[in-house]
């Protein structure tokens, strides 16, 4: 994971300017990080009925970890140039750290997996998704979509190609590669960096950018539940993988594959959706937060000191699950999780600044001089 802090903007130039700091995009973590423990822990619904409000708290299964996954691709094109990337050799130390920052990722997340806890552990998946992008940071908005709609197209032939693999592995093993698919999930990260070089900051832009991702997500939601209904017993459905439903015709099981609506079903309906719903959150998290002044930054600190330290609550929240007698999951249990985070991010970014975790990758990857 990277963070939005302060970083000269004319790097390879030698410019004093500081880029400030984003708000809304450390509320919108902050969102997917409470949103991901609502999965883990909140006993929320199954499935999601608009029609039925008691089971609104099933937008919690599939949206958080795609925004998460879009917010990375937005701080990774934050802290390497936000629109105009440098330059060589500038861009050569930029990935080096970038590359660095995933190799630690990668092992903390190996590290949480080795606690044993029924979690599916989404940092492995996202070291590998640094990597991956490290090539493609100097390339502009247009080409890193282009990217992405590519991975969108494969992303449920390439599930649907990988799963027998998976087929009697453990609890660690379906968590590389299958649960959070690479493809996938590079889509939603090339997403979240052309979005930071498109320009987040322009008021203009947000306003766009909440449009458009509104408008993806209602016509894919749509056109999913039109085209491809969930089959009834689709909640038996493993994560991340295409599912037709038993008894299904060629057909139906054809528009499964590339139209279902379902959550984690790695369909082109299912990527665009929630690419959709998490540029929309993001757009709409800055457009509120950032550029409104002291009272907007006050409203806007309890969620962005969580979201300011990703990691270390991600990782957090996992040790504390492990560590206690029996495994928690009510709403009563995320609401003690979400308060538990809100205050420690609060104190410790009050009186310590970056998130422990943060500050160990980071001063790791500084090991690299910029300049």
């Amino acid at each position: 994971m990277t963070d939005t802090r302060p970083v000269p903007l004319r790097a390879v130039r030698g410019a004093s300017v500081c880029a400030v700091r984003l708000q809304g995009v450390d509320v919108a973590r902050a969102i997917a990080l409470l949103s991901m423990m609502a999965a883990h822990i909140g006993d929320i619904a199954d499935a999601l009925d608009w029609t039925d409000p008691a089971t609104w708290s099933a937008v919690a299964h599939g949206r958080p970890s795609t925004l998460f996954a879009v917010l990375a691709g937005v701080s990774i094109g934050l802290t390497s140039g936000r629109t105009e990337p440098p330059g060589p050799p500038t861009i050569g130390r930029v990935r080096a750290r970038l590359a660095i920052r995933a190799v630690a990722v990668v092992l903390i997340g190996f590290a949480l997996m080795a606690l044993d806890t029924p979690v599916y552990v989404i940092l492995p998946t996202y070291g590998a998704l640094f990597l991956l992008v490290v090539p493609v940071l100097r390339l502009r908005p247009a080409a890193l979509l282009t990217i992405a709609a590519v991975c969108a197209l494969l992303s449920p032939l390439v599930a649907l190609a990988i799963a027998p693999a998976y087929s009697g592995a453990d609890m660690i093993g379906v968590q590389l590669g299958l649960v959070y698919p690479v493809v996938t999930f590079l889509a939603y990260v090339l997403v979240g960096l052309a979005v930071a070089r498109s320009g987040l900051e322009a008021r203009g832009r947000q306003v766009a950018l909440l449009a458009s991702g509104s408008v993806a997500a209602v016509v894919a939601s749509v056109a999913g539940a039109l085209l491809a209904p969930t089959p009834p017993d689709a909640a038996w459905a493993f994560p991340g993988v295409p599912y037709a439903g038993e008894g299904s015709t060629p057909a139906e099981a054809l528009a499964q594959l590339f139209l279902s609506p379902r959550d984690h079903s790695s369909s082109i309906v299912d990527v665009v959706g929630t690419t959709g719903v998490a540029v929309a959150v993001i757009a709409l998290c800055t457009l509120v937060f950032d550029g409104h002044g002291r009272t907007a930054e006050r409203i806007a600190f309890p969620l962005a000191a969580v979201g300011s330290m990703p990691l270390t609550i991600y990782s957090g929240h996992l040790v504390v699950i492990a560590l206690l007698p029996e495994y928690p999951e009510s709403g009563e249990a995320w609401v003690w999780f979400a308060l538990g985070s809100v205050v420690f991010a609060m104190l410790w970014r009050r009186f310590l600044g970056r998130g422990p975790f943060e500050r160990v990758v980071g001063a790791l990857a500084s090991l690299v001089p910029v300049r």
